[in-house]
């Protein structure tokens, strides 16, 4: 895991190789200020990348800090910001992490069973519906909702117009396998057409490998194939009658099969078959099928 500069001012904290848990997160810096986008799912994780944020911005202050979203390998480290900080989320999402419980303690669905430490519950301060603009020193950051259900119902990204510069939470996974089943298969591709609008110079997705401007296109047409393979296996799976975990058993992930964390195929048909017949996703039921999907609890470095 390290810090890398985008730009002057502005770093991106990669943890590799980006799968279970292992999230990307920001930094923005200027005149002595901090805001942070997103934290890290654990005591450990997130200390290292406080501690490289102090070394590379000189010890500014950590102003604000954004969450793009409730899932706790971007949230869960929130409580270990200073206690001035203040914490801006969606309204869903601070929703979301309000009624988590995994927080409380990770169910046996993945292998090692991630030990979060001495985090706590800590929800934004601040929530956004549509848009909201940051001013950090001299900088201008534009936090933005997709306008529906995309990774999740409360997603956010932070632009910065002057640089460039888009950070895209998880409505972008580079090199491995997307996740929507807490969101939208349908919303979750608009997603994508939304955020090529901004023509991003620099795009630092939720997990995977850094993005420049030359890369977005196919990175994000590849994630548009993959979210049609989800959306045509579950049609044919609703036709034939058949549960989420046996269309994926059945589905031929073809150039996907080689990306990490092949096995959110199956909660990723919970969504879409929630989607077709207007009911919800029961998450957990979801991951367990993922498990048995796979044969084996879901493999985490956390």
């Amino acid at each position: 895991m390290s810090l890398h500069e985008v730009v002057p001012g502005v770093h991106a904290w990669v943890q590799p190789d980006g799968t279970w848990w292992l999230n990307n997160a920001g930094v923005v810096a200027d005149g002595g200020q901090v805001l942070l986008v997103d934290t890290c799912a654990t005591e450990t994780r997130t200390r290292r990348f406080l501690a490289a944020v102090e070394q590379a911005t000189g010890g500014g202050a950590v102003r604000l800090a954004v969450n793009t979203h409730q899932h706790g390998d971007h949230s869960y480290g929130n409580s270990l910001l200073p206690a001035t900080t203040v914490i801006v989320g969606h309204e869903h999402m601070r929703e979301g992490l309000r009624v988590d419980p995994v927080i409380d303690g990770c169910p046996p669905l993945w292998q090692p069973v991630p030990d979060w430490g001495a985090v706590t519950r800590r929800l934004p301060d601040v929530t956004v519906r549509d848009r909201l603009t940051i001013h950090v020193g001299q900088r201008r950051v534009d936090v933005a909702h997709p306008g529906g259900p995309a990774h999740t119902t409360g997603d956010l990204v932070a632009w910065l117009p002057r640089e460039r510069v888009l950070f895209a939470g998880d409505l972008v996974f580079n090199g491995l396998t997307p996740l929507v089943f807490m969101g939208s298969v349908a919303g979750a591709a608009a997603a994508l057409d939304w955020l090529a609008e901004f023509e991003p110079a620099h795009l630092v997705p939720g997990h995977g490998p850094l993005l420049t401007a030359a890369e977005i296109t196919p990175v994000f047409d590849a994630i548009r194939r993959y979210l049609r393979l989800v959306r045509d296996t579950a049609e044919a799976g609703l036709r034939a009658g058949l549960t989420p975990l046996e269309a994926a058993r059945g589905c031929d992930l073809g150039e996907f099969a080689g990306w990490a964390d092949a096995e959110r195929i199956v909660p990723n048909l919970h969504r879409a078959y929630a989607d077709a017949l207007g009911t919800d996703v029961d998450v957990v039921a979801a991951l367990t099928d993922a498990v048995t999907w796979r044969g084996a609890p879901m493999a985490t470095k956390v």
